[in-house]
């Protein structure tokens, strides 16, 4: 049974830094696209960043955080930089089986349950 198992979540004042891990198991990701997205209370489950080939950001993010995997591992990380309050949102690991280009929640095939990350002004 394929797990995502988040980690590193917590509280952080503005201009702070957190890092995110995913570690995976049940199957070998090194060849898949791993993602990160995140939903705020009342708001949809958006996209920050994904890793195939090659690393893409959601616009709102890029230059302040820095998605990184360890296939030996079976993980991907989320390196969150220059944290804002409206970073605030329950952030999930999602993973995509077949290598490419991904931003959307629809195209992932297994999701991990989510990890809290609360940015004080």
């Amino acid at each position: 049974q394929v797990q995502l198992v988040e980690s590193g979540g917590g509280l952080v004042q503005a201009g702070g830094s957190l890092r995110l891990s995913c570690a995976a198991s049940g199957r070998t990701f090194s060849s898949a696209t791993m993602g990160w997205f995140r939903q705020a209370p009342g708001k949809e489950r958006e996209f920050v960043a994904a890793i195939s080939w090659s690393a893409y950001y959601a616009d709102f993010v890029k230059g302040r955080f820095t998605i990184s995997r360890d296939n030996a591992k079976n993980s991907v990380d989320l390196q969150m930089n220059s944290l804002k309050p409206e970073d605030t949102a329950v952030y999930y690991c999602a993973a995509r089986v077949v290598d490419g280009v991904y931003s959307t929640r629809y195209e992932y095939d297994y999701w991990g349950q989510g990890t809290q990350v609360t940015v004080s002004s």
